[in-house]
Protein backbone atom coordinates (compact mmCIF):
# COMPACT_ATOMS: atom_id res chain seq x y z
CA UNK A 1 0.00 0.00 0.00
CA UNK A 2 2.57 2.17 0.99
CA UNK A 3 4.71 1.45 -1.94
CA UNK A 4 1.58 2.42 -4.31
CA UNK A 5 1.35 5.76 -2.55
CA UNK A 6 4.61 7.01 -3.07
CA UNK A 7 4.60 5.47 -6.91
CA UNK A 8 1.64 6.88 -8.17
CA UNK A 9 2.68 10.22 -6.12
CA UNK A 10 5.93 9.97 -8.29
CA UNK A 11 3.91 8.97 -11.50
CA UNK A 12 1.95 12.34 -10.79
CA UNK A 13 4.43 14.25 -9.76
CA UNK A 14 3.34 17.24 -11.20
CA UNK A 15 -0.42 17.00 -10.48
CA UNK A 16 0.71 16.33 -7.00
CA UNK A 17 2.44 19.44 -6.77
CA UNK A 18 -0.21 20.93 -8.18
CA UNK A 19 -2.82 19.94 -5.51
CA UNK A 20 -0.17 20.49 -3.03
CA UNK A 21 0.13 24.65 -4.25
CA UNK A 22 -4.02 24.54 -4.51
CA UNK A 23 -4.31 23.48 -0.90
CA UNK A 24 -1.49 26.22 0.72
CA UNK A 25 -3.60 28.74 -1.47
CA UNK A 26 -7.46 27.63 -0.46
CA UNK A 27 -6.41 27.26 3.19
CA UNK A 28 -4.54 30.32 3.83
CA UNK A 29 -7.51 31.97 2.16
CA UNK A 30 -10.35 30.10 4.54
CA UNK A 31 -8.60 30.08 7.80
CA UNK A 32 -8.98 33.18 7.59
CA UNK A 33 -12.67 33.12 8.50
CA UNK A 34 -12.33 29.95 11.31
CA UNK A 35 -13.73 31.05 14.28
CA UNK A 36 -11.46 32.25 16.73
CA UNK A 37 -11.84 31.83 20.68
CA UNK A 38 -9.37 32.08 23.55
CA UNK A 39 -10.61 28.36 25.15
CA UNK A 40 -12.47 25.92 23.27
CA UNK A 41 -16.35 25.75 24.08
CA UNK A 42 -15.45 23.37 27.82
CA UNK A 43 -19.11 24.43 29.65
CA UNK A 44 -21.79 21.96 28.74
CA UNK A 45 -25.18 22.80 27.77
CA UNK A 46 -27.02 24.93 29.94
CA UNK A 47 -29.75 27.64 30.28
CA UNK A 48 -30.45 30.27 32.84
CA UNK A 49 -33.60 31.59 33.73
CA UNK A 50 -33.86 34.91 35.81
CA UNK A 51 -36.65 36.84 37.65
CA UNK A 52 -37.08 39.77 39.08
CA UNK A 53 -38.51 40.71 42.55
CA UNK A 54 -39.36 44.12 43.41
CA UNK A 55 -38.85 45.01 46.74
CA UNK A 56 -38.13 41.55 47.98
CA UNK A 57 -35.65 40.01 50.06
CA UNK A 58 -33.68 37.39 49.71
CA UNK A 59 -35.32 35.14 51.74
CA UNK A 60 -38.93 36.25 49.89
CA UNK A 61 -37.32 36.04 46.59
CA UNK A 62 -35.92 32.41 47.43
CA UNK A 63 -39.73 31.31 49.03
CA UNK A 64 -42.30 32.64 46.35
CA UNK A 65 -40.01 32.67 43.02
CA UNK A 66 -36.80 30.73 43.23
CA UNK A 67 -38.45 27.41 45.14
CA UNK A 68 -41.63 27.43 42.74
CA UNK A 69 -39.61 27.55 39.40
CA UNK A 70 -36.94 25.12 40.86
CA UNK A 71 -40.07 22.32 40.89
CA UNK A 72 -41.58 23.33 37.38
CA UNK A 73 -38.75 23.24 35.93
CA UNK A 74 -36.83 20.12 37.48
CA UNK A 75 -38.91 17.82 34.95
CA UNK A 76 -36.89 19.65 31.67
CA UNK A 77 -35.79 16.44 29.67
CA UNK A 78 -32.06 15.98 29.15
CA UNK A 79 -31.74 17.92 32.81
CA UNK A 80 -28.49 17.46 34.43
CA UNK A 81 -27.43 19.70 36.85
CA UNK A 82 -29.89 22.34 38.46
CA UNK A 83 -28.58 25.39 40.50
CA UNK A 84 -30.48 28.71 41.94
CA UNK A 85 -28.54 31.69 43.57
CA UNK A 86 -31.02 34.16 44.57
CA UNK A 87 -29.99 38.14 45.53
CA UNK A 88 -32.36 40.34 46.49
CA UNK A 89 -34.54 41.12 44.37
CA UNK A 90 -33.33 38.74 41.59
CA UNK A 91 -34.06 35.03 41.16
CA UNK A 92 -31.11 33.35 38.73
CA UNK A 93 -32.15 29.57 37.96
CA UNK A 94 -28.93 27.59 35.83
CA UNK A 95 -30.57 24.43 34.09
CA UNK A 96 -27.39 22.43 33.24
CA UNK A 97 -28.47 19.24 30.49
CA UNK A 98 -26.36 16.49 29.71
CA UNK A 99 -23.64 16.78 27.04
CA UNK A 100 -25.14 16.91 23.65
CA UNK A 101 -28.29 18.02 24.13
CA UNK A 102 -29.06 20.56 21.68
CA UNK A 103 -29.21 24.13 23.39
CA UNK A 104 -31.84 25.79 21.29
CA UNK A 105 -33.69 22.29 22.18
CA UNK A 106 -33.43 22.74 25.36
CA UNK A 107 -34.43 26.07 25.47
CA UNK A 108 -37.78 25.74 24.00
CA UNK A 109 -38.54 23.01 26.82
CA UNK A 110 -37.50 25.47 29.53
CA UNK A 111 -39.65 27.98 27.85
CA UNK A 112 -42.81 26.00 27.57
CA UNK A 113 -42.24 25.44 31.43
CA UNK A 114 -41.99 28.56 32.23
CA UNK A 115 -45.24 29.24 30.96
CA UNK A 116 -46.65 26.85 32.82
CA UNK A 117 -45.50 28.14 35.91
CA UNK A 118 -46.10 31.51 35.61
CA UNK A 119 -49.07 31.69 37.28
CA UNK A 120 -48.15 30.06 40.24
CA UNK A 121 -45.82 33.49 40.57
CA UNK A 122 -46.93 36.26 42.61
CA UNK A 123 -48.44 39.32 41.14
CA UNK A 124 -45.56 41.09 42.41
CA UNK A 125 -42.72 39.30 40.60
CA UNK A 126 -41.91 39.92 37.15
CA UNK A 127 -41.97 37.95 33.86
CA UNK A 128 -39.20 35.28 34.18
CA UNK A 129 -37.06 35.19 30.94
CA UNK A 130 -34.11 32.67 29.60
CA UNK A 131 -30.87 34.64 29.11
CA UNK A 132 -29.44 34.39 25.86
CA UNK A 133 -27.68 31.67 24.90
CA UNK A 134 -23.88 32.34 25.68
CA UNK A 135 -20.52 30.78 25.57
CA UNK A 136 -18.05 28.89 28.32
CA UNK A 137 -15.90 32.64 28.19
CA UNK A 138 -18.92 34.44 27.60
CA UNK A 139 -17.48 37.90 28.63
CA UNK A 140 -15.62 39.18 25.22
CA UNK A 141 -14.79 42.81 25.81
CA UNK A 142 -15.28 44.98 29.17
CA UNK A 143 -16.18 48.61 28.32
CA UNK A 144 -15.40 51.79 30.71
CA UNK A 145 -17.78 54.79 30.28
CA UNK A 146 -17.16 58.12 32.24
CA UNK A 147 -17.86 61.90 32.07
CA UNK A 148 -16.97 64.59 33.58
CA UNK A 149 -20.53 66.78 32.05
CA UNK A 150 -23.03 64.23 32.55
CA UNK A 151 -24.31 62.91 35.90
CA UNK A 152 -24.10 59.07 36.60
CA UNK A 153 -28.13 59.20 35.61
CA UNK A 154 -27.88 60.69 32.61
CA UNK A 155 -24.77 58.83 31.54
CA UNK A 156 -26.78 55.58 32.18
CA UNK A 157 -29.60 56.64 29.95
CA UNK A 158 -27.20 57.83 26.92
CA UNK A 159 -25.11 53.80 27.29
CA UNK A 160 -28.30 52.11 27.75
CA UNK A 161 -30.71 53.60 24.80
CA UNK A 162 -27.96 54.16 22.12
CA UNK A 163 -24.59 52.60 22.89
CA UNK A 164 -25.81 49.18 24.30
CA UNK A 165 -28.28 48.59 21.40
CA UNK A 166 -25.90 50.23 18.99
CA UNK A 167 -23.34 47.38 20.18
CA UNK A 168 -26.38 44.57 20.40
CA UNK A 169 -26.35 45.06 16.44
CA UNK A 170 -23.10 43.78 16.03
CA UNK A 171 -22.98 40.30 15.00
CA UNK A 172 -22.10 37.54 17.38
CA UNK A 173 -23.00 40.10 20.58
CA UNK A 174 -25.86 37.96 22.32
CA UNK A 175 -26.27 40.32 25.35
CA UNK A 176 -24.35 43.61 26.91
CA UNK A 177 -24.72 44.20 30.54
CA UNK A 178 -24.34 47.65 32.09
CA UNK A 179 -22.73 47.36 35.82
CA UNK A 180 -23.24 50.55 37.83
CA UNK A 181 -26.28 51.66 36.21
CA UNK A 182 -28.83 54.26 37.33
CA UNK A 183 -32.17 54.07 36.08
CA UNK A 184 -33.62 57.36 35.79
CA UNK A 185 -36.54 57.42 37.62
CA UNK A 186 -39.37 60.15 38.81
CA UNK A 187 -39.76 59.40 42.02
CA UNK A 188 -42.33 60.57 45.18
CA UNK A 189 -40.21 60.43 48.53
CA UNK A 190 -42.54 60.22 51.30
CA UNK A 191 -42.57 62.23 54.89
CA UNK A 192 -43.61 59.98 57.17
CA UNK A 193 -43.91 62.69 59.93
CA UNK A 194 -46.18 64.91 56.73
CA UNK A 195 -47.89 61.98 56.54
CA UNK A 196 -49.52 61.50 59.54
CA UNK A 197 -49.67 65.42 60.02
CA UNK A 198 -52.86 64.91 57.01
CA UNK A 199 -53.84 61.92 58.08
CA UNK A 200 -52.73 60.13 54.88
CA UNK A 201 -51.64 56.40 54.60
CA UNK A 202 -48.69 55.25 52.96
CA UNK A 203 -50.86 52.88 50.21
CA UNK A 204 -52.84 56.14 48.99
CA UNK A 205 -49.91 57.75 48.74
CA UNK A 206 -48.65 54.97 46.79
CA UNK A 207 -52.29 54.43 44.93
CA UNK A 208 -51.90 58.55 44.04
CA UNK A 209 -48.70 58.03 42.71
CA UNK A 210 -48.89 55.21 40.39
CA UNK A 211 -52.31 56.47 39.37
CA UNK A 212 -50.81 59.72 38.10
CA UNK A 213 -48.09 58.15 35.52
CA UNK A 214 -48.43 56.46 32.66
CA UNK A 215 -47.23 53.64 33.67
CA UNK A 216 -47.04 52.73 37.27
CA UNK A 217 -44.64 50.31 38.95
CA UNK A 218 -47.53 49.00 40.79
CA UNK A 219 -49.70 46.34 38.74
CA UNK A 220 -52.74 46.25 40.90
CA UNK A 221 -53.29 50.00 40.12
CA UNK A 222 -55.19 51.13 37.31
CA UNK A 223 -51.41 52.60 35.74
CA UNK A 224 -49.92 48.88 35.49
CA UNK A 225 -50.63 48.92 31.95
CA UNK A 226 -50.88 51.59 29.10
CA UNK A 227 -54.27 52.85 28.82
CA UNK A 228 -56.18 53.42 25.81
CA UNK A 229 -59.12 55.45 25.34
CA UNK A 230 -61.16 54.15 22.59
CA UNK A 231 -62.26 56.57 20.19
CA UNK A 232 -64.71 58.70 19.03
CA UNK A 233 -67.28 58.35 15.28
CA UNK A 234 -69.40 60.65 13.77
CA UNK A 235 -71.06 60.60 10.42
CA UNK A 236 -67.91 61.05 7.92
CA UNK A 237 -65.06 60.29 10.62
CA UNK A 238 -63.93 58.14 13.60
CA UNK A 239 -61.85 59.55 16.08
CA UNK A 240 -58.98 58.03 18.08
CA UNK A 241 -58.84 59.40 22.22
CA UNK A 242 -55.57 59.41 24.07
CA UNK A 243 -54.92 60.03 27.60
CA UNK A 244 -51.98 62.37 27.68
CA UNK A 245 -51.04 62.85 31.32
CA UNK A 246 -49.60 66.46 32.64
CA UNK A 247 -47.03 64.87 34.48
CA UNK A 248 -43.55 65.34 32.32
CA UNK A 249 -41.74 66.37 35.50
CA UNK A 250 -41.36 66.62 39.68
CA UNK A 251 -42.63 69.83 39.67
CA UNK A 252 -45.54 68.33 37.81
CA UNK A 253 -45.64 65.35 39.72
CA UNK A 254 -45.93 67.48 43.04
CA UNK A 255 -49.22 69.42 41.96
CA UNK A 256 -51.24 66.16 41.83
CA UNK A 257 -54.15 66.01 44.22
CA UNK A 258 -55.65 63.57 46.33
CA UNK A 259 -59.03 63.73 44.82
CA UNK A 260 -61.26 65.53 47.14
CA UNK A 261 -58.96 65.61 50.09
CA UNK A 262 -58.31 68.87 51.78
CA UNK A 263 -55.54 70.54 53.69
CA UNK A 264 -56.31 72.92 56.78
CA UNK A 265 -56.69 76.07 54.65
CA UNK A 266 -59.35 74.46 52.55
CA UNK A 267 -57.01 73.77 49.25
CA UNK A 268 -56.48 70.87 47.76
CA UNK A 269 -54.23 68.35 49.42
CA UNK A 270 -50.91 67.71 46.85
CA UNK A 271 -48.25 64.93 47.03
CA UNK A 272 -45.88 67.68 47.41
CA UNK A 273 -47.90 68.27 50.87
CA UNK A 274 -46.57 65.06 52.07
CA UNK A 275 -43.20 64.09 50.59
CA UNK A 276 -40.80 64.78 48.32
CA UNK A 277 -41.19 64.80 43.97
CA UNK A 278 -37.48 64.26 42.31
CA UNK A 279 -35.23 62.44 39.59
CA UNK A 280 -33.93 59.79 41.57
CA UNK A 281 -33.06 56.15 40.51
CA UNK A 282 -33.12 52.34 41.73
CA UNK A 283 -31.79 51.07 45.32
CA UNK A 284 -27.90 49.87 43.92
CA UNK A 285 -26.67 46.36 45.01
CA UNK A 286 -23.50 46.64 43.53
CA UNK A 287 -21.56 49.68 41.52
CA UNK A 288 -18.87 50.58 38.60
CA UNK A 289 -15.42 52.23 39.05
CA UNK A 290 -13.71 53.13 35.52
CA UNK A 291 -10.28 54.63 35.88
CA UNK A 292 -10.36 55.57 39.28
CA UNK A 293 -13.27 57.32 39.74
CA UNK A 294 -17.23 56.52 39.43
CA UNK A 295 -18.52 55.51 35.82
CA UNK A 296 -20.48 52.83 34.23
CA UNK A 297 -19.06 49.22 33.22
CA UNK A 298 -20.35 47.53 29.94
CA UNK A 299 -19.87 43.95 29.40
CA UNK A 300 -20.04 42.60 26.16
CA UNK A 301 -21.05 38.97 25.79
CA UNK A 302 -21.10 36.80 23.00
CA UNK A 303 -22.81 33.63 21.38
CA UNK A 304 -20.68 30.24 22.04
CA UNK A 305 -20.26 30.26 17.80
CA UNK A 306 -19.05 34.02 17.65
CA UNK A 307 -15.72 34.76 16.30
CA UNK A 308 -13.78 36.52 18.99
CA UNK A 309 -11.30 38.22 16.87
CA UNK A 310 -14.14 39.47 14.58
CA UNK A 311 -16.42 40.52 17.18
CA UNK A 312 -13.81 42.85 18.73
CA UNK A 313 -12.86 44.19 15.73
CA UNK A 314 -17.15 45.45 15.13
CA UNK A 315 -17.36 46.54 18.71
CA UNK A 316 -14.13 48.78 18.32
CA UNK A 317 -15.82 49.91 14.99
CA UNK A 318 -18.83 50.68 16.52
CA UNK A 319 -17.63 52.70 19.25
CA UNK A 320 -15.23 54.93 16.65
CA UNK A 321 -18.65 55.60 14.97
CA UNK A 322 -20.60 56.75 17.86
CA UNK A 323 -17.82 58.58 19.56
CA UNK A 324 -18.34 62.09 17.26
CA UNK A 325 -21.65 61.94 18.94
CA UNK A 326 -20.75 61.17 22.33
CA UNK A 327 -18.66 64.89 23.36
CA UNK A 328 -17.95 64.61 27.37
CA UNK A 329 -17.23 61.00 27.42
CA UNK A 330 -14.28 59.04 27.94
CA UNK A 331 -14.92 55.69 26.00
CA UNK A 332 -12.14 52.77 27.53
CA UNK A 333 -12.56 49.37 25.59
CA UNK A 334 -9.20 48.21 26.59
CA UNK A 335 -9.78 47.66 30.30
CA UNK A 336 -10.75 43.33 29.43
CA UNK A 337 -10.04 42.69 26.00
CA UNK A 338 -9.40 38.68 25.37
CA UNK A 339 -8.61 39.79 21.65
CA UNK A 340 -5.29 40.67 22.56
CA UNK A 341 -4.39 37.89 24.11
CA UNK A 342 -5.74 35.55 20.72
CA UNK A 343 -3.69 37.93 18.94
CA UNK A 344 -0.65 37.14 21.14
CA UNK A 345 -0.94 33.61 20.71
CA UNK A 346 -1.17 33.75 17.11
CA UNK A 347 1.74 35.56 17.08
CA UNK A 348 3.96 33.43 19.21
CA UNK A 349 2.75 30.17 16.34
CA UNK A 350 3.51 31.82 13.55
CA UNK A 351 7.08 33.00 15.26
CA UNK A 352 7.65 29.06 16.56
CA UNK A 353 7.02 27.46 13.18
CA UNK A 354 9.68 30.80 11.66
CA UNK A 355 12.10 29.17 14.05
CA UNK A 356 11.60 25.92 13.17
CA UNK A 357 11.40 26.76 9.85
CA UNK A 358 14.85 28.68 10.52
CA UNK A 359 16.29 25.70 12.05
CA UNK A 360 15.52 23.42 9.13
CA UNK A 361 17.22 25.62 6.76
CA UNK A 362 19.96 25.85 8.86
CA UNK A 363 20.26 21.74 9.54
CA UNK A 364 19.45 21.25 6.01
CA UNK A 365 22.29 23.42 5.06
CA UNK A 366 24.47 22.72 7.86
CA UNK A 367 24.06 18.93 6.78
CA UNK A 368 23.52 18.64 3.25
CA UNK A 369 24.96 21.61 1.88
CA UNK A 370 21.81 21.66 -1.07
CA UNK A 371 19.28 24.54 -1.43
CA UNK A 372 16.91 22.31 -3.25
CA UNK A 373 16.23 19.87 -0.03
CA UNK A 374 16.15 22.66 1.77
CA UNK A 375 13.53 24.15 -0.23
CA UNK A 376 11.39 20.78 -0.37
CA UNK A 377 11.20 20.65 3.67
CA UNK A 378 10.14 24.32 4.06
CA UNK A 379 7.56 23.58 1.55
CA UNK A 380 6.49 20.75 3.47
CA UNK A 381 6.10 21.95 6.99
CA UNK A 382 3.54 24.89 6.17
CA UNK A 383 1.90 22.35 3.74
CA UNK A 384 1.36 19.70 6.93
CA UNK A 385 -0.05 22.39 9.26
CA UNK A 386 -2.58 24.37 6.47
CA UNK A 387 -4.04 20.47 6.08
CA UNK A 388 -4.31 20.02 9.59
CA UNK A 389 -6.01 23.74 9.89
CA UNK A 390 -8.49 22.72 7.00
CA UNK A 391 -9.81 19.86 8.40
CA UNK A 392 -10.45 21.45 11.59
CA UNK A 393 -12.22 24.14 9.85
CA UNK A 394 -14.18 21.34 7.04
CA UNK A 395 -15.16 19.90 11.04
CA UNK A 396 -16.69 23.91 12.32
CA UNK A 397 -13.88 23.35 15.00
CA UNK A 398 -12.89 26.97 16.85
CA UNK A 399 -9.04 28.08 16.64
CA UNK A 400 -7.92 28.75 20.57
CA UNK A 401 -5.03 28.65 22.39
CA UNK A 402 -5.54 24.42 23.31
CA UNK A 403 -5.81 24.06 19.50
CA UNK A 404 -2.35 26.68 18.42
CA UNK A 405 -0.45 24.75 21.37
CA UNK A 406 -1.37 21.32 19.49
CA UNK A 407 0.01 22.72 16.49
CA UNK A 408 2.98 23.85 18.32
CA UNK A 409 3.42 20.55 19.86
CA UNK A 410 3.47 18.84 16.39
CA UNK A 411 5.85 21.33 15.11
CA UNK A 412 8.80 19.10 16.16
CA UNK A 413 7.34 15.78 14.38
CA UNK A 414 6.45 17.62 11.19
CA UNK A 415 10.18 19.26 11.16
CA UNK A 416 11.58 15.73 11.80
CA UNK A 417 9.18 14.27 8.98
CA UNK A 418 10.59 17.22 6.41
CA UNK A 419 14.18 16.25 7.19
CA UNK A 420 14.10 12.44 7.28
CA UNK A 421 12.50 11.35 3.63
CA UNK A 422 15.00 14.73 2.19
CA UNK A 423 17.55 13.23 3.86
CA UNK A 424 17.99 10.02 2.99
CA UNK A 425 16.66 10.64 -0.62
CA UNK A 426 19.58 12.82 -1.07
CA UNK A 427 21.94 10.31 0.26
CA UNK A 428 20.21 7.80 -1.82
CA UNK A 429 20.90 9.51 -5.08
CA UNK A 430 24.73 10.29 -4.23
CA UNK A 431 25.38 6.95 -3.72
CA UNK A 432 23.54 5.63 -7.23
CA UNK A 433 25.69 8.18 -8.87
CA UNK A 434 28.56 7.14 -7.64
CA UNK A 435 27.64 3.56 -8.11
CA UNK A 436 26.34 4.26 -11.49
CA UNK A 437 23.97 1.70 -10.94
CA UNK A 438 21.85 2.62 -14.26
CA UNK A 439 18.67 2.53 -11.98
CA UNK A 440 16.39 6.07 -12.58
CA UNK A 441 16.03 8.22 -10.09
CA UNK A 442 12.46 7.68 -9.62
CA UNK A 443 13.07 4.09 -8.78
CA UNK A 444 16.16 5.73 -6.26
CA UNK A 445 13.97 8.15 -4.84
CA UNK A 446 11.12 5.17 -4.52
CA UNK A 447 13.27 3.23 -2.56
CA UNK A 448 14.50 5.51 -0.19
CA UNK A 449 11.34 7.03 0.37
CA UNK A 450 10.23 3.67 1.77
CA UNK A 451 13.48 2.73 3.31
CA UNK A 452 13.16 5.33 6.09
CA UNK A 453 9.43 6.04 5.88
CA UNK A 454 8.06 2.67 6.57
CA UNK A 455 9.42 2.87 10.24
CA UNK A 456 8.42 6.15 10.68
CA UNK A 457 4.67 5.86 9.34
CA UNK A 458 4.41 2.76 11.96
CA UNK A 459 5.92 5.27 14.57
CA UNK A 460 3.66 8.03 13.86
CA UNK A 461 0.63 5.77 14.36
CA UNK A 462 1.75 4.57 17.71
CA UNK A 463 2.10 8.33 18.91
CA UNK A 464 -1.84 9.29 17.35
CA UNK A 465 -2.75 5.87 19.47
CA UNK A 466 -0.74 6.67 22.45
CA UNK A 467 -2.27 9.78 22.91
CA UNK A 468 -6.59 8.39 21.97
CA UNK A 469 -7.10 7.98 26.05
CA UNK A 470 -7.45 11.64 25.95
CA UNK A 471 -10.83 11.71 24.22
CA UNK A 472 -11.92 9.18 26.68
CA UNK A 473 -11.68 12.13 29.56
CA UNK A 474 -14.70 13.71 30.63
CA UNK A 475 -15.90 17.40 32.10
CA UNK A 476 -13.86 20.00 31.89
CA UNK A 477 -10.69 18.41 31.27
CA UNK A 478 -11.92 16.35 28.71
CA UNK A 479 -13.12 19.52 26.97
CA UNK A 480 -9.99 21.32 27.20
CA UNK A 481 -7.40 18.52 26.62
CA UNK A 482 -9.41 17.20 23.17
CA UNK A 483 -8.85 19.99 20.74
CA UNK A 484 -5.03 20.08 21.99
CA UNK A 485 -4.58 16.03 21.25
CA UNK A 486 -6.87 16.15 17.95
CA UNK A 487 -4.89 19.02 16.00
CA UNK A 488 -2.14 17.61 17.21
CA UNK A 489 -2.77 14.11 16.08
CA UNK A 490 -4.54 15.90 12.85
CA UNK A 491 -1.00 17.83 11.95
CA UNK A 492 1.11 14.54 12.76
CA UNK A 493 -1.23 12.63 10.62
CA UNK A 494 -1.10 15.44 7.62
CA UNK A 495 2.88 15.25 7.93
CA UNK A 496 2.67 11.45 7.50
CA UNK A 497 0.36 11.78 3.95
CA UNK A 498 2.49 15.04 2.85
CA UNK A 499 6.04 12.84 3.36
CA UNK A 500 4.55 10.05 1.19
CA UNK A 501 3.02 12.41 -1.96
CA UNK A 502 4.42 15.69 -1.89
CA UNK A 503 8.16 15.27 -0.99
CA UNK A 504 8.82 12.27 -3.27
CA UNK A 505 6.96 14.34 -5.86
CA UNK A 506 9.03 17.76 -5.21
CA UNK A 507 12.47 15.51 -5.05
CA UNK A 508 12.15 13.63 -8.52
CA UNK A 509 10.71 17.05 -9.89
CA UNK A 510 14.17 19.36 -8.15
CA UNK A 511 16.91 16.57 -7.65
CA UNK A 512 16.95 13.87 -10.27
CA UNK A 513 19.06 15.69 -13.22
CA UNK A 514 21.44 17.97 -10.72
CA UNK A 515 24.83 17.34 -10.05
CA UNK A 516 25.16 15.97 -5.60
CA UNK A 517 28.19 15.60 -5.05
CA UNK A 518 29.62 14.31 -1.86
CA UNK A 519 30.59 17.85 0.32
CA UNK A 520 30.83 17.16 3.65
CA UNK A 521 30.78 20.59 5.45
CA UNK A 522 33.30 21.18 8.61
CA UNK A 523 30.62 21.06 11.25
CA UNK A 524 30.40 17.47 10.16
CA UNK A 525 33.31 16.79 10.58
CA UNK A 526 33.86 18.38 13.59
CA UNK A 527 31.23 16.52 15.51
CA UNK A 528 31.67 12.78 13.48
CA UNK A 529 35.73 13.55 15.22
CA UNK A 530 33.98 14.74 18.57
CA UNK A 531 31.63 11.71 18.32
CA UNK A 532 34.03 8.70 17.37
CA UNK A 533 36.27 9.82 20.21
CA UNK A 534 33.51 10.30 22.60
CA UNK A 535 32.30 6.58 21.61
CA UNK A 536 35.61 5.12 21.82
CA UNK A 537 35.70 6.26 25.20
CA UNK A 538 32.25 5.30 26.28
CA UNK A 539 32.91 1.69 24.54
CA UNK A 540 36.44 0.96 26.81
CA UNK A 541 34.97 2.15 30.38
CA UNK A 542 30.76 1.90 30.17
CA UNK A 543 30.48 2.32 34.05
CA UNK A 544 30.45 6.35 34.29
CA UNK A 545 28.13 6.35 31.04
CA UNK A 546 25.52 4.14 33.12
CA UNK A 547 26.43 5.48 36.43
CA UNK A 548 25.70 8.70 35.48
CA UNK A 549 22.19 7.64 33.46
CA UNK A 550 21.19 5.99 36.61
CA UNK A 551 21.71 9.04 38.44
CA UNK A 552 19.59 10.67 36.43
CA UNK A 553 16.94 8.52 36.55
CA UNK A 554 16.93 8.62 40.24
CA UNK A 555 17.51 12.70 40.22
CA UNK A 556 14.09 12.42 37.79
CA UNK A 557 12.16 10.64 40.17
CA UNK A 558 13.32 12.59 43.14
CA UNK A 559 11.96 15.74 41.75
CA UNK A 560 8.49 13.95 40.62
CA UNK A 561 6.58 14.67 43.45
CA UNK A 562 6.92 18.22 43.95
CA UNK A 563 5.66 18.97 40.17
CA UNK A 564 2.09 21.22 40.45
CA UNK A 565 -0.68 19.74 39.19
CA UNK A 566 -3.38 21.82 37.68
CA UNK A 567 -6.34 21.71 35.71
CA UNK A 568 -6.10 24.26 33.15
CA UNK A 569 -2.19 25.46 31.57
CA UNK A 570 -0.57 28.48 32.59
CA UNK A 571 -1.25 31.31 30.59
CA UNK A 572 0.08 34.73 30.17
CA UNK A 573 -2.29 36.45 31.38
CA UNK A 574 -2.05 40.54 31.71
CA UNK A 575 -5.81 40.75 33.35
CA UNK A 576 -6.19 41.16 36.98
CA UNK A 577 -9.18 40.14 38.52
CA UNK A 578 -10.08 41.40 41.96
CA UNK A 579 -13.67 40.18 43.63
CA UNK A 580 -14.88 41.62 46.84
CA UNK A 581 -17.21 39.39 48.83
CA UNK A 582 -18.93 40.96 51.74
CA UNK A 583 -21.44 40.40 55.11
CA UNK A 584 -25.09 39.82 53.71
CA UNK A 585 -26.73 43.62 54.44
CA UNK A 586 -24.04 45.29 53.78
CA UNK A 587 -24.62 48.72 52.71
CA UNK A 588 -24.01 50.26 48.90
CA UNK A 589 -21.72 52.94 50.72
Amino acid sequence: MMRWIVGSSLKFRYLVVAGAAALIGFGTTNLRDMPVDVFPEFAPPFVEVQTEGLGMSTSEVEQLITIPLEQALNSTPNLDIIRSKTVPGLSAITLIFKPGTDSLQARQLVNERLAVAIPSLPASAGIPWTLQPLSATSRVMKIGISSDQYSLTDLSMIAYWTIRWRLMGVPGVANVVIWGDRWKQLQFQVDPERLAAHNVSLNEAMQVTSDSLEFGLLKYTNAAKTRTGGFFETANQRFQIQHVLPVLGPADLANVSFGDRKRADGSALRLGDVGKTTWGHQPLFGDAVVNDGPGLLLVVEKFPWANTLELTQGVEEALDEMRPGLPGMQIDSTIFRPATFIDLSIDNLTKALLLGTLFVVLVLGAFLFEWRAALISLIAIPLSLVAAGLVLYALGSTLNTMVLAGFVIAVGVVVDDAIIDIENIVRRLRENRRAKTGKSPASIILEGSLEVRSAIVYATLIIVLAVLPVFLIQGVSGAFFRPLVFSYGLAVLASMVVALTVTPALSLILLSKVPLERRDPPLTRWLQRGYTALLGRVVHRPWPALVATGLTVVGGLAVLPYFGESLFPTFKERDFLTTWMTKPGTSHD
